[in-house]
């Protein structure tokens, strides 16, 4: 029992780590344009061979 005195603060502890870094990717606008990466994978119209 004593084992939850510290897993119970080691697991808010990562919670909040990553409700942090959640919060972090929403404010600098990680999520601004799902649909456009939804469909850019779809897209036939790739370079294979880039510019030298």
């Amino acid at each position: 029992m004593e084992i939850l005195t510290i897993l119970i603060p080691v697991s808010l502890l990562l919670g909040g780590i990553g409700l942090a870094a959640f919060f972090w990717a929403l404010k600098t606008k990680q999520f601004e344009d799902p649909q456009g990466d939804a469909a850019r994978i779809l897209k036939t119209d790739y370079d294979d061979h880039p510019k030298p």
